[in-house]
């Protein structure tokens, strides 16, 4: 550690120009691995090293405790294609091109796969790293192209593939079918049904739940696989491995020797299929054991690090796509899983957007440390390009957290964070003021507004008391915002001048 700051202040001397420190400091070292982490509907309170009370995560709760755990980091947007956008391009949903869930198609085995695709040419973090020499595999759940398609991911600069290409397909943890890179990969043993039914009453015992909603082969398993292969064969060069695992999305699907390490008296009824996805005997013994399954994933991906002496030189990032469901049979209330924050997945308040981060690299990021810095998906590819001594991103959103990460050099802020989704809009300036349109898509532009570091829940709304920043807030939106012929907000579109909601 001391050779390194001695290094970092020589570099402080000798820099060029406007080349950043932490930059040189990077380049100074070998670049380093990355693996970049995704949970999907994964809550700001579901983690142990977040206040979880009642599910186990201890590896990455270990992963916490060696690395840097931030306190105020958004997803990109409040479900997962969008999310995903932004988190591989570094532009926010004002600007993105995928800013919704767009399907191509319906529920039959039949029926096309994939969302809205990137185009052809979008500069994504997997082609950034590609040409820094970087080889790229992702293994997990895609969502933004489907097979042929501009935006399968070996279109956007990775080398190799495994997993869902349509995220339609991920709600059946059993699927007849993957993909690996452009081929189909046929799971045998496993026929199709519908991710999504009801019971009018329970079935007689597990084994016939079983026998209705499980398969020869769990999905995640092959996914899980893959990625440790890509890492065995990569460890001698450079190597971006970028694993979105579906877990703990719905539908609450797990080997049943997971559901059975939590406590049978949590569930008292069944879950018959009333808020979609598919029924289960133990729905809230189900979600706790989905989650220790993903941490006990993240423990493969480290245990493999540690036995091929990667792990000094890789940096590991696990974040979620956005906050946790209200639908599937998940108990959210019984987990805390937002931690006390407002709303869940789809929402743009806090507990719908905030999520959340960790960095480990060893010797470089401080062990055991934590960050209220205000960042977002945005920030994760200016970040990587710092840490690898690339050339910066143009024109984006993001801005690189790598002077937090480090310890070192002046650390960017941004002035504020935009998000648009769904006819609904918000924005958080200066770390502060929230700014929130939940009802843009009824033409309704009024605005709530929420002092963060008074009201993290969100509770009381100040619009009605500072006409003045509402009127700031609202132009500031109108900045962020860039029209989609994809997904026009009439409201939004058109210019309507706002208006405040005037408290509740």
């Amino acid at each position: 550690m001391i050779l390194l700051q001695s290094c970092a202040s020589l570099l402080l001397t000798l820099s060029p120009l406007g080349t950043p420190p932490v930059a040189l400091a990077a380049q100074a070292a070998a670049p380093p691995n990355v693996v970049l982490i995704l949970a999907d509907d994964l809550g700001w309170g579901e983690l142990g090293c977040y206040g979880q009370g009642k599910i186990r995560t201890p590896h990455l709760d270990r992963l916490a405790a060696q690395g840097m755990r931030f306190t105020r980091h958004y997803a990109g947007s409040a479900v997962c294609a969008p999310s995903r956008c932004v988190l591989l391009t570094g532009l926010h949903t004002g600007h993105a091109r995928v800013r919704d869930n767009w399907e191509n198609g319906g529920w039959g085995p039949q029926e096309p796969e994939g969302q809205l695709p990137l185009l052809a040419g979008t500069s994504t973090l997997a082609t950034r790293l590609s040409a820094a020499g970087y080889a790229t595999g992702a293994f997990g759940k895609w969502g933004l192209g489907g097979p042929g398609t501009s935006g399968a991911p070996l279109r956007q600069g990775f080398d190799t593939f495994l997993g869902y290409l349509c995220q339609r397909k991920a709600h059946n943890y059993y699927p007849t079918h993957l993909w690996q890179d452009d081929e189909k990969l046929v799971l045998e043993g496993n026929p199709w049904f519908s991710a999504h039914q009801k019971l009018a009453q329970p079935l007689e015992d597990e084994a016939e739940y079983a026998q209705h909603y499980a398969s020869a082969v769990y999905a995640p398993d092959v996914m899980l696989a893959g990625a440790l292969d890509f890492v065995r064969a990569q460890q001698d060069e450079p190597f971006f491995l970028y694993y979105p695992s579906p877990i703990p999305h719905v539908a609450l699907q797990v080997p049943d020797e997971d559901v059975e390490r939590y406590p049978a008296e949590w569930d008292a009824e069944p879950y018959l299929g009333q808020k979609a996805y598919l029924p289960h005997p133990s729905p809230r013994r189900a979600y706790a054991a989905m989650i220790t399954r993903l941490d006990a994933e993240v423990g493969r991906i480290l245990d493999l690090l540690d036995e091929l002496d990667l792990a000094q030189n890789t940096l590991v990032l696990f974040s979620s796509d956005n906050g946790p469901t209200y639908a599937g049979g998940v108990d959210y209330e019984f987990f805390d899983s937002a931690g006390g924050l407002r709303g869940l997945k789809g929402s743009l308040y806090e507990g719908g957007v905030r999520v959340p981060l960790i960095a480990r690299l060893p010797g470089r990021i401080a062990a055991g440390s934590s960050t209220d810095h205000v960042s977002a998906f945005q920030d994760i590819l200016p970040t990587l390009l710092e840490l690898i001594g690339a050339e910066p991103q143009p024109a984006i959103d993001g801005l690189s957290f790598a002077p937090t990460l480090l310890g070192r050099g002046e650390q960017a802020q941004h002035e504020a964070l935009y998000w648009e989704f769904h006819g609904k809009q918000a924005l958080i300036a200066d770390g502060r003021w929230k700014a929130v349109r939940p009802r843009v898509g009824k033409g309704d532009l009024s605005i709530e507004l929420y002092d963060l570091e008074r009201d993290p829940g969100e509770a009381r709304d100040l619009a009605g008391e500072q006409p003045e920043r509402v009127a700031a807030l609202a132009a500031r939106m109108a900045a962020e915002h860039t029209p989609s012929p994809d997904f026009p907000v009439a409201a939004l579109d058109a210019g309507a001048e706002p208006r405040a909601s005037g408290g509740r």
